[in-house]
């Protein structure tokens, strides 16, 4: 018998050879899966569209080339492009039809066109919203926030939702409603000087209930003063006294409402400084007089209640209350106060027999505590 060496040696083989490789064929081409675009358009249809958004086309798997929304009129709206998003820069007009057109291309090379139409809302009617706080103004520490609406609003927490307040400083202050038609903000405590404040109204295309829309957003930019100045009227001892940043400046004799008329009474309750005329002719057809001149007269409520100057009230003042519920100063005490003062700056009344309150209108937000302000807001916070 042959040996399985012998044999391997007989073929011109070894034990540690090894068979030829067997002939393979070509390697197949690797081929790869580019993505196709994938468009995400908002909104790609509908009716009753809020026209203040947010309209946006968005793409994976490619690039954005070319993104346009057409108003029925021709008219292009606005938009920022970048390579994966298209955003609307600008709001949509209500009641209008709307188109998209565009492309993306994927990663694979092919086109994907941008498609779609849709409508706005179509309003019943539109509310206007305007403030108390002018645009780039400077004012006092106790300046509340009054923003007032054209027609009664129905769905408060729907726009309250849409109105925020910003604060250069952490300032801790909340939304009330005093009217339906009146929303009013104000900090628990009085703002702190030099607080830059910013408000932004966007109620456009927010729905108001019954079928009102926001007319338009408001943006207001307002600064606090760089001082505080606080006045403490005490109707009972009869001073009027002036302090800025805590320390007293004056203390005037002055005179005040009648205390045994409660019509006249100078309301207790903080006030706010809300007008500044260096004369005025003073009228009234409930206690019968009009045109009476005075100078320096300072507003300090819509009640009727001013701080102004009376030189034939010198006589009770710093003794006894006369007027008819203003605040009576000599005219140089009276001047003094004027010049110091500006709009926002608190009036603490002190001590008289009727409180400020609701039927005394603006601004009565300060006699409200603090419980009973958050309790008057629409959204539960």
């Amino acid at each position: 018998m042959i040996r399985p060496l012998i044999l391997a040696v007989l073929l011109g083989l070894t034990a540690c050879s090894a068979a030829p490789d067997a002939p393979t064929s070509p390697a197949a081409p690797v081929v790869e899966n580019k993505a196709k675009a994938a468009l995400s358009v908002t909104p790609a249809s509908g009716e009753g569209i809020s026209p203040a958004g947010p309209f946006q086309v968005g793409v994976t798997g490619g690039s954005l080339t070319a993104v346009a929304l057409t108003g029925a009129d021709g008219r292009v709206v606005k938009g920022e492009l970048a390579a994966d998003r298209w955003v609307a820069t600008e709001d949509l007009g209500y009641d209008k039809v709307y188109t998209w057109s565009g492309s993306a291309k994927g990663e694979d090379g092919a086109e994907v066109p941008v498609t779609g139409s849709f409508r706005t809302i179509k309003p019943q009617r539109l509310t206007s919203a305007s403030m108390n706080v002018g645009d780039n103004e400077t004012y006092g520490i106790a300046m509340p926030i009054k923003v007032t609406f054209s027609a009664p609003v129905q769905d408060k927490a729907a726009v309250q939702k849409a109105m925020t307040v910003k604060a250069s400083v952490p300032t801790e202050g909340a939304w009330a409603w005093l009217s339906d038609t009146e929303a009013h903000w104000r900090p628990r405590e009085y703002w702190k000087p030099n607080t830059e404040v910013s408000v932004d109204v966007n109620v456009y295309g927010v729905s108001f209930g019954g079928g009102a829309y926001g007319a338009s957003d408001v943006h207001v930019q307002f600064k606090i003063a760089d001082r505080a100045l606080v006045v403490k009227a005490d109707t009972q001892t009869h001073r009027f006294v002036i302090y800025r940043d805590g320390v007293q400046l004056h203390d005037f004799p002055a005179s005040y409402g009648l205390e045994s008329d409660k019509r006249r009474v100078t309301r207790s309750g903080t006030h706010v400084v809300m007008q500044k005329e260096a004369s005025r002719k003073m009228s009234s057809q409930v206690f019968d007089y009009k045109d009476v001149p005075v100078t320096w007269a300072v507003l300090i409520s819509n009640n009727g209640e001013f701080v102004h100057e009376y030189a034939d009230s010198m006589w009770a003042q710093g003794k006894e209350n006369i007027s008819h519920g203003c605040a009576n100063l000599s005219p140089a005490n009276a001047k003094t106060f004027f010049d110091l003062t500006m709009i926002g700056d608190p009036v603490e009344v002190l001590n008289s027999s009727v409180q400020l309150g609701p039927a005394d209108h603006d601004y009565y937000d300060w006699a409200l505590d603090w419980a009973t302000w958050t309790s008057k807001s629409a959204v539960t916070s």
